[in-house]
């Protein structure tokens, strides 16, 4: 160590490991003080008689594997001099790995001979069907015979009985890393624990500079169980105080009641339904109306399926607040669905809508709609009667955010399917109150109770489960293109025939085509040689030159302007056009009944709950829905397992529970969502449920018995650290 002072957690790594191996940390790991090592935790154990699985590597990755040498051979390159060393290697599951060395290896022959153990890192490829490591760094293990690896700190780092393997990259493998943790936990002086001492023995904790050295090299399997548990426990109690405080704070500020009025908007709405709201629409109505009534702002999560009536349940909470004086808006994320929800509601409202025109009830309100894409004289208007107070009911995508959108009285703030969103494009909304607004955030993705409880643990949740009466069921299948290329001839045939009895249909397609992403448009992925995903633009044309020639087809997607969008899904929900080929941009909220099938394209290029949302298009008048989901995934793949699993159920809670065992744990804590390094790296939100609860609790008492820490600065300290405040505006959630 090249410093005098003591080393502490804050402690450079260049004073610790060296210059070179400290910018090597920096650079490819973002790994820059001793306590960004320190809670760089190992991602796996390998143990010296439970070896890595082989089989299960995929071509591309970049891995570590334990595994033993099997046979060697060496033979003259073909294209240029020299030989070539071929070492295989193997594990306790059978399967077998090339390691190839290029070059005079004579040397490394005689190192690497059959029966030697060791930790092999590389980036997987593929030749003439078998998988294989080029040039790969190693580590052999000493196994007290002659010829042991003379470089006895890497023996001892791994030959214990667990091994730690940590995220890694080429220029700085696994056991690089784990030299330099042992480094620091040799050096540096264990943090003050931030926890207090009565929780640690409540629920049996063990301290902090224990769990920190158990868990890069532990001492049994029941000292790293105790250190993860710990170190988990740091994680879900940092993300709940945090939550837990934002929700006390909100619950203590001051808001204007908007209580419910016998014989207004609301009572004559209700009236003029044409159907019968669900007992959860009622339940839930029961529930925002008593929020609203407060002097404290609402902040209450309404999650159901596609199809279950929120936006009923929305409206109805607007004109209770219209009713009460003030104003409400709509915030959607694409013009296509704040253009719809407009529509919708005038027609739900009818003459309630009319203020200001002959034959309007007497407690007319009006319904504004504001876009990026209105005309001067139009946009003019909308402000004017926005700003003066004449319509009650605002919707908007996010030109309702900009300056020059003066609201006279805003009393609710209701977000369409919340994930589009930003905090502060939520947050410059609610600004354009006098005092903080009643919000109701909306989301047609089941979401888990655990990552409710933990993503929107600072608003009250409600949830519609039932959906209306006349629903029709929706019958989901894959549709295996590349083995069975007949099942999508069929799948064509089938758009025609459900057109010749009426009806139309969706073409989902993962991209829109050549030129700049656009807002429904994924980023374009790594396909590890796959072709590109299919685009609108290309598929379009084949199948009106092909299987579906002769019909009337339309194209959407979020490049085309405003107006052009708007009028493509008007004529498609009036009926003009049979087919629509379209990017996710149908996703949300559209809202045509007598679309009845929808084939989405590339289907394994959609996250599953993406998939879900997608299909609750079709089946939303009184025939019944298909959703047919073509991909050339192999039987068998991880894809094809997850396109199955959506296909069987049409259970959205369960497709969210699979969808988060398949995403990394830290997009749901919001560690994608900023260029941050995320520390919420250990808790899982399915595995974790009960230490997450129990969590929640302990945060409640002591956030109720000291909101500012001020009694307790580490802790405070150590949240800050584990939820930056970045991450902490995106756990707010409205």
């Amino acid at each position: 160590m090249t410093t005098t002072e003591p080393a502490t957690v804050d402690t450079a790594l260049s004073k610790l490991v060296g210059e070179k191996t400290a910018k090597a940390l920096a650079g490819h790991l973002d790994l820059h003080t001793a306590g960004d090592l320190m809670y760089h935790f190992p991602r796996r154990y390998d143990e010296r008689g439970e070896h890595t699985d082989i089989r299960s590597l995929d071509v591309g990755e970049q891995v570590t594997v334990l595994a033993q040498v099997q046979r060697t051979a060496v033979r003259p390159m073909r294209q240029r001099r020299g030989n070539l060393l071929e070492v295989t290697v193997g594990d306790n599951s059978g399967g077998t790995l090339t390691l190839t060395f290029f070059g005079n290896q004579a040397w490394r022959e005689r190192e690497l001979r059959p029966g030697r153990w060791g930790l092999f890192a590389g980036k997987v490829t593929e030749f003439r069907g078998k998988r294989q490591l080029n040039g790969p760094e190693y580590v052999l293990l000493g196994e007290g015979g002659e010829g042991e690896v003379a470089a006895s700190e890497e023996v001892e780092e791994f030959a214990g009985a667990l091994i730690p393997v940590y995220p890694a990259a080429a220029a700085v493998p696994t056991w690089v890393i784990a030299r330099c943790v042992r480094v620091v936990l040799d050096t540096v002086t264990p943090p003050d624990d931030p926890l207090p001492a009565s929780m640690r023995a409540g629920r049996k904790l063990v301290g902090i500079g224990t769990a920190l050295r158990e868990i890069h090299r532990p001492s049994s399997k029941e000292e790293l169980y105790r250190a993860r548990r710990r170190l988990k426990w740091d994680e879900a109690f940092a993300v709940q105080l945090t939550l837990v405080r934002r929700k006390l704070r909100a619950a203590s500020s001051p808001a204007t009641p908007r209580p419910a009025k016998a014989g207004g908007l609301l009572d004559a709405f209700d009236a003029r339904l044409p159907y019968e709201l669900t007992p959860g629409q009622r339940d839930v109505g029961v529930e925002i109306a008593a929020d609203l009534a407060t002097p404290h702002p609402m902040h209450r999560l309404l999650q159901g399926e596609v199809g279950s009536g929120k936006t009923v349940v929305a409206l109805r909470a607007m004109l209770q607040v219209v009713d009460a004086g003030g104003q409400a808006a709509l915030l959607a994320p694409t013009e296509v669905l704040a253009a719809q929800h407009h529509r919708g509601m005038l027609d739900l409202l009818g003459p309630l809508a009319q203020a200001g025109e002959l034959g309007a009830a007497d407690d007319a309100t009006r319904v504004e709609l504001v876009t990026g894409s209105l005309g001067a004289a139009a946009r003019r208007r909308a402000l004017a009667e926005v700003a003066g107070g004449r319509a009650g009911i605002v919707l908007g995508t996010h030109a309702l955010l900009y300056e020059g959108v003066d609201f006279a009285d805003l009393g609710l703030v209701v977000v369409d399917e919340q994930h589009r969103f930003g905090v502060e494009q939520r947050d410059a909304l609610r600004s354009k109150a006098d005092q903080p607004p009643h919000v109701l955030v909306m989301t047609a993705t089941p979401i888990p109770r655990t990552v409710a409880m933990t993503v929107y643990g600072d608003l009250e949740t409600s949830t519609l489960s039932q959906l209306p009466q006349g629903r029709s069921p929706i019958a989901s299948h894959v549709v295996p293109a590349a083995e069975k290329p007949a099942f999508l001839d069929r799948a064509w045939r089938r758009v025609r025939e459900e057109v010749t009895a009426g009806h139309q249909a969706y073409v989902v397609c993962p991209r829109i085509g050549e030129g700049p992403a656009a807002e429904d448009e994924p980023p374009p992925e790594d396909d590890n040689g796959r072709r590109p995903p299919l685009a609108v633009t290309e598929v379009a044309p084949l199948l009106a030159d092909g299987p579906l020639h002769g019909l009337r087809i339309g194209v959407l997607h979020g490049r085309l302007p405003a107006d052009e969008k708007d009028a493509v899904m008007r004529s498609f929900a009036d009926g003009d056009l049979d087919v629509l080929v379209a990017t996710t941009v149908v996703e949300v909220g559209v809202n045509v009944p007598n679309a009845t099938v929808m084939i989405v394209l590339d289907a394994d290029r959609f996250g599953v709950s993406q998939l879900h949302q997608l299909r609750g298009r079709v089946g939303r008048g009184s025939a019944p829905g298909l959703c047919l989901l073509v991909s050339e995934a192999a039987e068998g793949s991880s894809a094809r397992e997850r396109l199955d699993a959506v296909a069987s159920t049409t259970d959205g809670f369960k497709l969210a529970e699979l969808d988060l065992e398949q995403r990394r744990e830290g997009d749901v804590l919001g560690a994608s969502q900023s260029g941050h390094r995320s520390h919420l790296r250990l808790l899982s939100l399915l595995r974790d449920a009960d230490l997450i609860r129990d969590a929640r609790v302990e945060a409640l008492a002591l956030a109720e018995e000291d909101p500012e820490l001020a009694r307790h600065p580490a802790l405070a300290a150590s949240v800050a650290a584990l939820v930056d405040e970045e991450r902490a505006e995106y756990l707010e959630k409205g």
